[in-house]
């Protein structure tokens, strides 16, 4: 199954799928970079802001906060989710804003839905297009050189009488800008189990060559992936938070 359609299909279950994922801690360890590194604005867009979890908890902040996505059922929760906030139909790789922000974030290694790395570029320097001086563009990735194709994650749901299993993979080749993201979802009712598989392409790169990309358009900052406590890489760990800060 392609991943338009396990992404659009099964949108209902995303939230499930991610139910291990503490957003709170997420948005409020960014809130923190941003009064740390970035303006005392307040315009906030979330990109790949799926169902709109994060965009919640930032209006809670205080935050004018918005979201895009690519996919309209994601969209259509969101809003559910976040009446007061505004959200766009759109492609991360060339967005455009109708006033300029002071925070784009992008969680959940969402910034390597970009495919290639030309998109990613797109992506970034579209970012900085939106942001005004001072802003900042906020996300996660994972370093290509650093991935581990036999680990995999794993969590089981328990909900309206039915067990959920959802389980990821990261997938590197060896060579090249191309990874890919491995997912699985069993869902098992009264002893049947239904299944869907989805290999996404996924844009790869090392932290040196994204850093490299950054660079012309932003102060870069590389933090060890842990959003309670603000550490600096260490330049072994294979995940890391992008601190991006507009001059």
């Amino acid at each position: 199954m392609s991943s338009n359609y396990l992404y659009t299909d099964l949108s209902a279950y995303y939230d499930l799928m991610c139910a291990d994922i503490n957003y709170h801690a997420q948005s409020y360890g960014v809130r923190r970079l941003h009064q740390l590194f970035g303006n005392d604005g307040n315009a906030h867009q979330d990109l790949a802001c799926g169902t709109g979890p994060h965009v919640r908890y930032f209006i809670d902040f205080g935050y004018q906060s918005s979201g895009l996505d690519i996919n309209p059922p994601m969209l259509a929760q969101a809003k559910t989710r976040c009446p007061e906030a505004q959200f766009t139909l759109g492609d991360m790789c060339d967005f455009q804003v109708d006033e300029p922000l002071d925070l784009i974030t992008c969680f959940l290694y969402s910034i390597h839905y970009s495919g290639a790395i030309e998109k990613l570029k797109q992506c970034i320097a579209s970012a900085h297009r939106a942001l005004k001086p001072g802003g900042m563009f906020c996300f996660n990735s994972v370093d290509k050189n650093k991935i581990d194709n036999n680990l995999f994650e794993q969590h089981t749901v328990d909900q309206g009488g039915s067990l959920f299993t959802f389980r990821s993979a990261w997938h590197y080749p060896g060579e090249g800008g191309k990874q890919s993201l491995k997912l699985s979802i069993k869902k098992t009712t009264g002893g049947v189990t239904q299944s869907w598989e989805d290999v996404h392409p996924m844009v790869a790169s090392g932290f040196e060559e994204l850093t490299k990309i950054l660079e012309p358009f932003f102060d870069v900052h590389i933090l060890e992936h842990d959003y309670e406590r603000i550490i600096p890489w260490d330049k072994t760990s294979g995940n890391a938070i992008f601190v991006c800060v507009k001059a």
